[in-house]
This record gives C-alpha cells, sequence and structure tokens, in this order.
C-alpha cells in the first residue's frame, strides 16, 4: 500500500503543470521582495527578518509551498467527493466571523487565534469554486436545462457574498461577483453580462453628473434615459430582428425628441423627467402590441430589461444616498473626479499615483523610492503593494509584473480548455475568474480608476490568508489537471 501511494506521488508530480509552479514561484517571490521594499526600514535591513513584513511574508510563502504539496499529494476524487462538505463547513465559518470576529477598521471580517489572524472569506473562494464545479458536473446537468440551475448556481455564489457583506467587508464580497463570470462559459446568455455592463454604466453617468440641469432633470439622468432609448432600440433591431417595430420605435424617440428640442428653444418649460416617461411606456405599449405575432420571448426580455433599466435608474440616488456609507460613497466620488480630499479618502490614491509616476520609465531602483521610504502611502505594503513596483522598477518593471501574470491566466485558460470534464473546466475557471477580479480591480485602485475597496494583488500584498487562499485555489487546480489523463472522457 505505501508502495502504491508513493508511485501515486510520483505520477502527480511528473504530470503536474510545472510552467504554472514556475510562475507561482516567481510571483510570490517578487512579493516578497517588493512587501520588503515598502516596509524597508534602516534600522532592520535584514529581508528575512521574522519580525518585519518581508520575513514574515517569507514565512508564509514557506508554509504555503508545504500547502501546495499537500494538495498535490491527495487523492484527486477527494476534491469532488468532498466539494459540498468544504462548502458547508467554509459557510459556518463565515456565519460563525459574524459573530466572533472582533471590530478591525469598522469590519468584522477576521479570525483572531493569538498572534495569528484569518480572514475565512479568503478561503470560501476555492471552497465555493469547488461547489460551483461539482454542481456543473452532476448527471446531466445544465445550465440552460430548466431556470432552476440558475438558482442553483446563483444561490453557491450569493450565499458566501451575503455573508460576507454581514462582516462588512465589501470588497471581499464583490470578488465572489467574479464566479458569475463562468457562468457565461457554461452557456449563460450573454445579455446577463451586458446588464451588468448597463447597470455600471447607469450609476457611474447618474452619479458622476447629478449637478448640471437639463429639461429640469439631472444631467446624469437624462444621459440614461438616451442611453436606456438607445439600448431599446439596438435591442429591437439586432437581437429582436424585426426591422418594422425597430424602425417605428426609433422614429417615435426621433420625432419626439425634435418637438421637445424645439419647445425647449423656444422657451416652454418641459418636465423632462415626464417627457422620457411617457415615451418610454408608450414604445413599451406599442412593443406588447406588436409581440404576439412572432417571438414572444425575445420580446418580453426586450421590455423586462428596458423596465427594469428604468427603475435601477430611480434606485440608484437612493442607493448611493441611504445604502452605501459615508466612506464608500466618497471612495466613489474621489474614484469619479466629483471631489478630490486629497487630505481624506483619496490620500492614499493621489501619494500612489505621484509615486507610480515618479518612477519613470526605468523607476529610481531598488530601495530607492523616495515616497515608499518615507511611507508616504499607507497600507503600501498590502493593497497599494503595486506603487512600489511603479516607484522603484518603474514602467519596464511594472509592465514586467502584468505580463508575468498574463502569463500566469493564459496558461490557466489553456488548462482550463484541456479538462475532461466539467468539474475541472469549470473550477479552471473560476480561478481564472478570481485572479482577473483581482487584478484589475486591485491595479484600478492604485492609479485612480476605481474606488478603494481594499482588494489585495494576488501573491504580491501582504497577508498569509490571500496568499494561502490564492494557493488552496491553484494548487486544487494543478492536482485535479494533473489526473486529467485518468478522468472520462
Amino acid at each position: 500500500m505505501e508502495s502504491k501511494n508513493t508511485d501515486a506521488g510520483i505520477s502527480v508530480f511528473r504530470s503536474v503543470d510545472w510552467i504554472t509552479i514556475l510562475l507561482y514561484i516567481i510571483l510570490v517571490s517578487a512579493g516578497a521582495i517588493s512587501i520588503y521594499a515598502a516596509s524597508y526600514d534602516f534600522d532592520h535591513a535584514s529581508m528575512f527578518d521574522f519580525s518585519e513584513f518581508s520575513g514574515k511574508q517569507f514565512l508564509w510563502i514557506g508554509l504555503s509551498l508545504v500547502i501546495g504539496c499537500a494538495i498535490l499529494l491527495l487523492d484527486y476524487r477527494l476534491y469532488e467527493a468532498y466539494a459540498y462538505p468544504i462548502y458547508g463547513v467554509v459557510i459556518l465559518l463565515l456565519i460563525a466571523t459574524i459573530f466572533l470576529a472582533p471590530d478591525i477598521k469598522g469590519s468584522r471580517s477576521w479570525l483572531v487565534f493569538g498572534p495569528v489572524s484569518l480572514q475565512p472569506a479568503e478561503f470560501g473562494k476555492f471552497a465555493t469554486a469547488l461547489a460551483l464545479a461539482k454542481l456543473f458536473d452532476s448527471y446531466n446537468f445544465s445550465l440552460n436545462a430548466k431556470i432552476s440551475n440558475y438558482y442553483r448556481a446563483f444561490i453557491i455564489i450569493f450565499l458566501p457574498i451575503i455573508l460576507i457583506l454581514m462582516q462588512r467587508e465589501t470588497g471581499s464580497a464583490l470578488v465572489y461577483i467574479s464566479f458569475v463570470f463562468v457562468l457565461y462559459r457554461e452557456g449563460m446568455s450573454g445579455l446577463v453580462l451586458v446588464s451588468a455592463l448597463c447597470a455600471i454604466t447607469y450609476f457611474v453617468v447618474a452619479v458622476k453628473f447629478a449637478e448640471p440641469l437639463i429639461l429640469g432633470m439631472p444631467m446624469g439622468e437624462f444621459s440614461v434615459f438616451i442611453l436606456i432609448m438607445l439600448i431599446f432600440s439596438c435591442m429591437l433591431l439586432f437581437y429582436c430582428r424585426d426591422f418594422f417595430i425597430s424602425r417605428n420605435v426609433i422614429g417615435g424617440f426621433l420625432i419626439s425628441g425634435i418637438v421637445v428640442t424645439v419647445l425647449a428653444l423656444c422657451g416652454v418649460n418641459v418636465n423632462g423627467t415626464a417627457y422620457f416617461l411617457s415615451i418610454i411606456g408608450l414604445a413599451i405599449a406599442y412593443v406588447s402590441l406588436a409581440m404576439f405575432r412572432h417571438r414572444i420571448q425575445k420580446y418580453v426580455v426586450t421590455i423586462a430589461f428596458v423596465a427594469t433599466s428604468v427603475a435601477f435608474l430611480f434606485s440608484v440616488n437612493y442607493v448611493f444616498g441611504n445604502v452605501l456609507e459615508p466612506h464608500q460613497q466618497i471612495r466613489i466620488k474621489v474614484a469619479l473626479g466629483i471631489e478630490e480630499d486629497l487630505r481624506g479618502a483619496g490620500y492614499n490614491v493621489n501619494q500612489s499615483k505621484i509615486a507610480i509616476g515618479s518612477g519613470g520609465l526605468t523607476g529610481k531602483g531598488f530601495l530607492n523610492g523616495t515616497q515608499t521610504k518615507l511611507k508616504y502611502v499607507p497600507e503600501q505594503h498590502t493593497d497599494f503593494i503595486f506603487c512600489t513596483i511603479g516607484e522603484e522598477e518603474g514602467f519596464v518593471g511594472a509592465s514586467a509584473v502584468l505580463l508575468l501574470f498574463l502569463t500566469l491566466i493564459l496558461r490557466l485558460i489553456h488548462i482550463a480548455e484541456r479538462q475532461r470534464t466539467p468539474f475541472g473546466r469549470v473550477y479552471a475557471y473560476c480561478v481564472v475568474s478570481v485572479l482577473i477580479f483581482h487584478l484589475c480591480i486591485n491595479i484600478g485602485m492604485v492609479i485612480g480608476l476605481c474606488p478603494v475597496i481594499g482588494i489585495p494583488l494576488p501573491f504580491f500584498s501582504y497577508g498569509g490568508s490571500s496568499l494561502w487562499g490564492f494557493t488552496f485555489l491553484l494548487f486544487i487546480l494543478l492536482r485535479i489537471d494533473a489526473s486529467r489523463k485518468e478522468r472520462r472522457d
């Protein structure tokens, strides 16, 4: 028996994807060096001093490699067999965190065990990925077979999101939204992604342009109504493929728009909100009467999309003013350029952009970053670690790091497409989605394109929970991939 296990272990290490492991080692090593640069103290210059952030990170890396080896040595069937129990345990842990975690900077997301603190939300990612993969690997499961399959998938994704939001940890909760992109790979309609993109666009436009008035309404609201009318017209023309109805609706929009413009120029007081609601309502009524001829389902989807868009628009102000916390509101305003607040919510981002910009093409050199050494950027060894790279290594170094991430992501996509079961493929795309989301949002935060929501840079930001969470994600995938030839077609 011992010989059999040894042979199996040797077989796994022969078939494992060593390119991915090499990329992992390069990234975590570069991360630890960057943490050393970000927290460098002239009085404590040792990179491996365990009292320093870099020394602790090297310790986390060593333990992560042990965890990775242990994951590779386990039978790949265990991950399938215990996917739901693992997910259940993590859900219970997330629930316990709500009540047991201490309040740290307004969030209750860290469980403290003596000198060690762990964030269960980081480990929930691989558990959710396993549960989602297990669902898709169920006998004869197809996402589009029946609507209840969508409910099951969304429950798996959104249950941890709700629990993490109850911990007042918005950033970590948003990461789980990335799992929705996996559903698109498995057959979900592209309309869902279009809807999400439209919702983001509506929100940004309505919030950013809330002050100027046009036709007695905020410019942002005016612009969103124009977008809704444009999308309505495009869906009728390209999605429903009914030229006659789309022509009439587009013509109605244009003629009514010309009439309202002329009235406004003549000094007539026009209520913009009433106008848009009336013309869109009439268009919906016309399409509703015409849809019974054919393609009923597509017309229903179009009408529901437009009606939901209008309802969403009117909910933006309420959500922004009453649901979001004051610190979240100010971060969004700073990210959208509505407010500067260089001494408050915008301080981190402003100093981060100064640090990256000062690096120029080739950077100031290792340990020579003035912004870094003078501690101008708070939390630089965690969420803002990328600005250390930009300042000391410049555009060249920052681009090299991004190319490493791109190489890893492309490699993982290649691994995903060569899987022989839905379980392996779905799990692999879950890993890819989480990595892409973390990378885009973190870099966006650092350069001021996204609000600061506390999402770490994978393998670079300081912290054992984040590193171990990504190690679990990645090495479980490598173990599943290493045994793909043993699995059914």
